[in-house]
């Protein structure tokens, strides 16, 4: 018997096949603006992630996994209601998808467990900010625990463009014992200590890499300044993409890279983004190493993944808010029973199919409308065949087509941007308009979504809409004069 088989049939006897069998536990951990910068995924050549290499080691590691949106609320309330951004109309920091009558009763992912009968615990980011509001948290999850914020240094390390307090890096505080994250890690340790004796849904949100960028200074010396590796860009990128690339992130308080440049902050702050990286890999790994403690590691799967990426530099910009791969792609591992242990996958898969993926594992109930697709046959095959790229929206008219090997944009008014991963992995040469790329742009324009809904009411914060009777983009309520460009 050839070794793919064996290890096929031990995932198949691994697998929950029956009604009566006992439900898997599930231990979800979030990890906010976490971009490809992970060992496993090569995506910086220096960073020191062994808790998560470790878990992909253990488990399926998705190469090409893409959020649906690249913010935070928006790819959040995507991932745990099953719905596109488009299908809401919820594009930016507000509002809760609750305030929406059409989605009031929506059954999001944790109320699925809830009906199933898990006990249901939380604690830091899952959702985005302050969601769910006090009233509607009964409702999600029985459990929410309530670590103390981070200490604030005295006065910022650095100071941005705007002077956003969020937009800082440095060493700080002193001990890793006084970070958000370390008390997160220390609330989901102690609930390992002693497991619910019901199957469980355990999620775990952390804050970093997300700004400002702060970690003790023993993570900082994991990186010395003057053997820093940079970023690849080009500095003419942006001359082949269309002006409408621009006003997906218009007037953020993220720094473009000329101001980083100019301020000779640029490597400080990938440094502080590999150093709170490999921060909170350690704080992932206390979480993973109770688990294996607790007893119950054998029955319990692993979901690890962040909610968007982030540039450093690539195409101009610091941040999010972008539909290139910096900012679409992010880990994503499953470990566990019913998962191949040491597979990759490649074919192009989406947040989205988190929750269809862990209701067929976990039998549940789910809501009738998701839109995402299980992952089920990858995690027992990852060369399993799937006919679905990865899209990802960015406000109304702006999505990003992702497939094993193009990205193809288009953007509001029209315009368009195509890459050859394969060939160009850094998207330096957009091939749009090119004659040979006809073919290409056909066969990708066919997976825009079909339903492209308006913001929703009480959007706010990032929202670009545009008027095609005037052809006008307009950010935040503000009209954006053609030709007017950010530094």
């Amino acid at each position: 018997m050839s070794r793919t088989v064996l290890v096929l049939a031990g995932v198949l006897a691994a697998w929950p096949a029956h009604a009566d069998e006992p439900r898997p536990n599930v231990l979800f951990i979030a990890i906010d603006d976490l971009n490809d910068w992970v060992g496993c995924l090569g995506g910086h050549p220096q960073v020191k992630t062994p808790n998560l290499d470790r878990l992909a080691a253990r488990g399926t590691l998705f190469t090409n996994a893409h959020c649906q949106s690249p913010l935070c609320n928006p790819s959040r309330a995507s991932l745990l209601t099953g719905l596109r951004p488009t299908t809401t109309g919820v594009y930016g920091l507000a509002p809760w998808f609750r305030t929406l009558a059409e989605f009031k009763d929506q059954r999001t992912l944790p109320q699925a467990f809830l009906a199933a009968g898990y006990r249901n615990l939380t604690a830091g980011k899952i959702y985005h900010g302050g969601y769910p509001p006090q009233a509607d948290r009964p409702a999600e999850f029985h459990t929410y625990g309530r670590p103390t914020p981070s200490p604030k240094p005295e006065k910022p390390f650095t100071e941005t463009p705007g002077k956003h307090p969020a937009m800082d890096w440095g060493p700080f505080p002193a001990r890793d014992e006084d970070t958000l994250d370390a008390k997160v890690a220390d609330w989901a340790v102690e609930q390992l200590k002693t497991p619910p004796k019901e199957p469980f849904f355990l999620a775990v949100g952390f804050a970093l890499p997300h700004v400002p960028c702060y970690a003790p200074q023993k993570w900082f010396d994991l990186y010395p300044e003057d053997k820093l590796q940079l970023p690849p860009v080009k500095d003419d990128d942006r001359a082949d993409t269309p002006e409408f690339s621009w006003y997906l992130h218009w007037k953020l308080p993220e720094p473009r890279l000329s101001w980083l440049k100019k301020a000779e902050q640029w490597r400080p702050l990938v440094r502080a983004y590999l150093a709170t990286t490999s921060y909170v890999d350690a704080q992932v790994g206390r979480v993973l190493d109770a688990l294996k403690a607790s007893g119950v590691e054998d029955r319990t799967i692993v979901v690890l993944w962040s909610d968007h990426g982030w540039h450093l530099g690539e195409k101009g910009i610091s941040g999010k808010n972008s539909l290139w791969e910096r900012s679409t792609r992010v880990p994503l591992i499953f470990a566990g029973p019913g998962v191949t242990a040491g597979a990759r996958c490649g074919r192009p898969v989406e947040l989205l199919d988190l929750y269809p993926t862990l209701a067929e594992m976990c039998r549940l109930e789910p809501a009738k409308n998701l839109e995402g697709h299980s992952l089920v046959p990858l995690l027992k095959d990852a060369k399993a065949e799937r006919p679905w790229p990865a899209v990802t929206s960015h406000n109304q008219g702006n999505h990003a087509v992702r497939t094993e090997r193009h990205r193809y944009i288009r953007y509001a008014d029209g315009s368009e941007e195509l890459y050859d991963l394969r060939d160009d992995p850094n998207e330096w040469v957009n091939l749009a308009g090119r004659k040979d790329s006809e073919g290409a742009l056909g066969e990708l324009r066919k997976w825009l979504p079909k339903v492209d809904r308006a913001a929703a009411a009480g959007s706010m914060h990032r929202i670009l809409t545009w008027d095609a009777a005037t052809r006008t983009a307009v950010w935040e309520g503000k009209p954006i004069v053609p030709g007017e460009k950010e530094p």
